[in-house]
Protein backbone atom coordinates (compact mmCIF):
# COMPACT_ATOMS: atom_id res chain seq x y z
CA UNK A 1 0.00 0.00 0.00
CA UNK A 2 1.33 3.38 -1.11
CA UNK A 3 -0.32 6.61 0.05
CA UNK A 4 -0.22 9.52 -1.92
CA UNK A 5 2.70 12.20 -0.90
CA UNK A 6 2.55 16.03 -2.49
CA UNK A 7 4.66 18.61 -2.55
CA UNK A 8 5.23 21.82 0.09
CA UNK A 9 2.92 24.63 -0.78
CA UNK A 10 4.08 27.10 -3.05
CA UNK A 11 3.94 30.81 -2.51
CA UNK A 12 0.84 32.61 -2.89
CA UNK A 13 0.39 34.25 -6.23
CA UNK A 14 -0.43 37.91 -6.37
CA UNK A 15 -4.10 38.66 -6.88
CA UNK A 16 -6.12 37.25 -9.51
CA UNK A 17 -6.98 41.02 -10.48
CA UNK A 18 -5.90 44.44 -9.28
CA UNK A 19 -8.73 46.41 -8.16
CA UNK A 20 -11.26 44.06 -7.17
CA UNK A 21 -11.71 41.86 -4.78
CA UNK A 22 -11.01 38.81 -5.54
CA UNK A 23 -8.56 35.62 -4.80
CA UNK A 24 -5.05 34.53 -4.32
CA UNK A 25 -3.42 31.16 -5.22
CA UNK A 26 -1.25 28.45 -3.88
CA UNK A 27 -0.21 25.11 -5.45
CA UNK A 28 1.71 21.56 -4.43
CA UNK A 29 2.11 18.15 -6.36
CA UNK A 30 1.80 15.27 -6.70
CA UNK A 31 5.38 13.83 -5.76
CA UNK A 32 3.71 10.00 -5.73
CA UNK A 33 0.66 8.47 -6.63
CA UNK A 34 -1.19 6.65 -4.35
CA UNK A 35 -1.39 2.41 -5.04
CA UNK A 36 -2.93 -0.51 -4.17
CA UNK A 37 -5.99 1.33 -1.69
CA UNK A 38 -3.24 3.99 -0.59
CA UNK A 39 -4.83 7.12 0.97
CA UNK A 40 -5.81 9.14 -2.13
CA UNK A 41 -4.29 12.70 -2.39
CA UNK A 42 -5.23 16.08 -0.88
CA UNK A 43 -6.24 19.48 -2.77
CA UNK A 44 -3.46 20.67 -4.67
CA UNK A 45 -4.57 24.06 -4.60
CA UNK A 46 -5.75 26.85 -2.34
CA UNK A 47 -7.32 29.97 -2.66
CA UNK A 48 -7.61 33.17 0.12
CA UNK A 49 -9.35 36.17 -0.27
CA UNK A 50 -7.04 39.30 -1.17
CA UNK A 51 -7.30 42.84 -2.59
CA UNK A 52 -4.70 45.01 -4.38
CA UNK A 53 -4.94 48.43 -4.47
CA UNK A 54 -2.49 49.45 -7.01
CA UNK A 55 -2.70 48.48 -10.86
CA UNK A 56 -0.11 46.02 -12.59
CA UNK A 57 0.86 49.67 -13.95
CA UNK A 58 1.72 51.25 -10.67
CA UNK A 59 -1.55 52.96 -10.34
CA UNK A 60 -3.63 53.65 -7.62
CA UNK A 61 -7.29 51.54 -8.36
CA UNK A 62 -10.15 54.03 -8.01
CA UNK A 63 -11.54 54.49 -4.60
CA UNK A 64 -14.88 53.60 -5.56
CA UNK A 65 -14.09 50.31 -6.01
CA UNK A 66 -12.36 49.43 -2.91
CA UNK A 67 -14.32 48.43 0.07
CA UNK A 68 -13.56 50.56 3.67
CA UNK A 69 -12.35 47.89 6.34
CA UNK A 70 -13.30 48.84 9.74
CA UNK A 71 -13.16 48.28 13.12
CA UNK A 72 -14.77 49.63 16.43
CA UNK A 73 -13.34 53.78 17.49
CA UNK A 74 -11.90 52.61 20.36
CA UNK A 75 -9.32 50.65 18.51
CA UNK A 76 -7.71 54.01 17.75
CA UNK A 77 -7.47 54.96 21.25
CA UNK A 78 -5.70 51.94 22.36
CA UNK A 79 -3.65 52.02 18.86
CA UNK A 80 -2.62 55.55 19.67
CA UNK A 81 -1.36 54.86 23.35
CA UNK A 82 0.98 51.59 21.44
CA UNK A 83 2.21 53.78 19.18
CA UNK A 84 5.54 55.72 19.08
CA UNK A 85 4.97 59.27 18.29
CA UNK A 86 8.68 60.11 16.40
CA UNK A 87 6.79 63.60 14.95
CA UNK A 88 6.83 62.26 11.34
CA UNK A 89 2.88 61.11 11.52
CA UNK A 90 0.67 63.12 9.42
CA UNK A 91 -2.67 64.54 10.84
CA UNK A 92 -5.43 62.47 10.42
CA UNK A 93 -9.08 63.07 9.15
CA UNK A 94 -13.05 62.19 9.73
CA UNK A 95 -15.60 61.10 6.89
CA UNK A 96 -19.17 61.23 7.53
CA UNK A 97 -21.00 57.83 6.11
CA UNK A 98 -25.02 57.64 5.62
CA UNK A 99 -25.77 53.22 6.76
CA UNK A 100 -27.85 52.15 3.75
CA UNK A 101 -27.56 48.41 3.72
CA UNK A 102 -26.23 45.96 6.58
CA UNK A 103 -26.00 42.39 6.37
CA UNK A 104 -27.86 40.67 9.06
CA UNK A 105 -23.90 38.90 10.66
CA UNK A 106 -23.47 42.16 12.07
CA UNK A 107 -26.36 41.70 14.65
CA UNK A 108 -25.92 38.44 15.55
CA UNK A 109 -22.52 37.84 16.06
CA UNK A 110 -21.80 36.72 19.99
CA UNK A 111 -17.57 37.21 20.49
CA UNK A 112 -16.77 39.87 22.72
CA UNK A 113 -14.99 41.60 20.12
CA UNK A 114 -18.14 41.94 17.76
CA UNK A 115 -20.04 43.92 20.17
CA UNK A 116 -19.15 47.09 18.26
CA UNK A 117 -20.91 46.05 15.31
CA UNK A 118 -24.38 46.07 16.78
CA UNK A 119 -24.40 49.73 16.74
CA UNK A 120 -24.33 49.61 13.01
CA UNK A 121 -28.29 50.53 11.87
CA UNK A 122 -29.33 51.52 8.28
CA UNK A 123 -30.28 55.02 8.05
CA UNK A 124 -27.83 55.79 10.59
CA UNK A 125 -25.12 58.78 10.42
CA UNK A 126 -21.31 57.15 11.59
CA UNK A 127 -17.77 58.46 11.34
CA UNK A 128 -15.29 56.71 10.34
CA UNK A 129 -11.15 58.69 11.70
CA UNK A 130 -8.18 57.63 9.15
CA UNK A 131 -5.32 57.91 11.10
CA UNK A 132 -1.57 56.93 11.19
CA UNK A 133 -0.93 53.76 10.17
CA UNK A 134 -3.86 53.45 8.09
CA UNK A 135 -3.74 56.79 6.26
CA UNK A 136 -1.27 55.95 3.03
CA UNK A 137 1.99 58.62 3.06
CA UNK A 138 1.71 58.36 -0.82
CA UNK A 139 -2.12 59.29 -1.35
CA UNK A 140 -2.88 60.90 2.14
CA UNK A 141 -5.74 59.03 2.86
CA UNK A 142 -7.06 55.52 4.00
CA UNK A 143 -8.85 53.46 1.50
CA UNK A 144 -12.23 52.40 1.20
CA UNK A 145 -12.99 56.38 2.34
CA UNK A 146 -14.80 57.00 -0.81
CA UNK A 147 -12.66 60.47 -2.20
CA UNK A 148 -13.68 60.48 -5.96
CA UNK A 149 -16.92 58.86 -5.75
CA UNK A 150 -19.87 60.47 -7.08
CA UNK A 151 -22.41 62.19 -4.91
CA UNK A 152 -25.28 59.29 -3.84
CA UNK A 153 -22.92 56.47 -5.10
CA UNK A 154 -23.11 53.67 -2.70
CA UNK A 155 -19.69 52.17 -1.52
CA UNK A 156 -18.97 49.44 0.29
CA UNK A 157 -17.32 48.78 4.07
CA UNK A 158 -16.75 45.33 5.77
CA UNK A 159 -16.30 45.11 9.76
CA UNK A 160 -12.62 43.37 10.58
CA UNK A 161 -13.16 40.22 12.81
CA UNK A 162 -16.47 39.22 11.11
CA UNK A 163 -16.70 38.66 7.46
CA UNK A 164 -20.43 38.20 7.39
CA UNK A 165 -20.78 41.84 8.90
CA UNK A 166 -20.30 44.15 5.53
CA UNK A 167 -22.88 46.73 3.79
CA UNK A 168 -23.16 49.48 2.27
CA UNK A 169 -22.96 53.48 2.84
CA UNK A 170 -22.75 56.81 1.03
CA UNK A 171 -20.45 59.47 1.85
CA UNK A 172 -21.88 62.60 3.09
CA UNK A 173 -18.37 64.55 4.18
CA UNK A 174 -14.87 64.90 5.26
CA UNK A 175 -14.15 66.31 8.22
CA UNK A 176 -10.35 67.51 8.74
CA UNK A 177 -10.81 68.14 13.09
CA UNK A 178 -12.27 64.99 14.49
CA UNK A 179 -14.99 65.04 16.84
CA UNK A 180 -16.78 61.89 16.24
CA UNK A 181 -19.58 60.66 19.32
CA UNK A 182 -18.21 57.75 21.04
CA UNK A 183 -21.11 55.02 19.86
CA UNK A 184 -21.13 55.42 15.91
CA UNK A 185 -17.72 55.98 15.79
CA UNK A 186 -15.28 53.56 13.97
CA UNK A 187 -12.01 53.41 12.49
CA UNK A 188 -10.79 52.31 9.10
CA UNK A 189 -7.80 49.85 9.02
Amino acid sequence: VTSCEVSQWSVWSGCAEPCKTTYRVRRRHVLREPRNGGEPCPALEERAGCMEYWSQQGAECKQSMIPALITTGGFGKARKKRAADDGNERAGYCVEFQLVAITPGCVHSHHSYTHWMRYLREGHTVCVECQHPALDPRSLHCYGDGSGSQENQLLHWQAVGNPQCRGTWKRIRQLDTCSCPSVHSFLFI
